[in-house]
């Protein structure tokens, strides 16, 4: 049986920690001992006791993190699903900033139902997407979809 060490066991505290905080964040158990996060039911990602974060994105998104080096083609699902290994610190600001990038992607989609607009009339959108530091293609696919 494979030994989880204390870094791990921290990386994934503090990850929980940070995204239970925004607003409409939902943390749970995923299977395969991970912590499940979703907004009003849809899931953003999942973070397995810090050693490996999952994250599901639209195919554009997902397409244009892996070729800018942020992200990596999941180790067994298909569809949009992504996968960071968590080796070093800035690995936790990595998985933080695609977790984010999720989350807003996720509230814009649901701009039209309640939670959505809740979530987002408490966003400084711009300001949000700004401080991400978006390549002009995701900052488009974001373009694509607001209001």
């Amino acid at each position: 049986m494979a030994t989880i060490s204390t870094e791990e066991t921290t990386s994934h505290a503090r990850i929980v920690e940070g995204v239970s905080a925004w607003p409409g964040i939902e943390s749970g158990v995923h299977r395969f001992g991970a912590t499940e996060f979703t907004v009003d039911g849809r899931g953003i990602g999942h973070v397995h006791e810090g050693r490996v974060l999952d994250v599901n994105f639209p195919k554009r998104v997902k397409d244009a993190l892996i070729a800018e080096g942020s992200t990596n083609e999941h180790r067994f699902a298909g569809g949009g699903w992504t996968s960071l290994y968590l080796d070093s610190e800035a690995d936790l600001g990595r998985s933080i900033r695609l977790l984010r990038i999720s989350y807003l992607y996720t509230v814009l989609t649901m701009r039209r139902r309640p939670a959505g607009r809740e979530i987002l009339e408490g966003l400084d959108l711009d300001a949000e997407l700004e401080s991400l530091g978006l390549s002009g293609e995701l900052r488009a696919a974001f373009d694509r979809i607001r209001p």
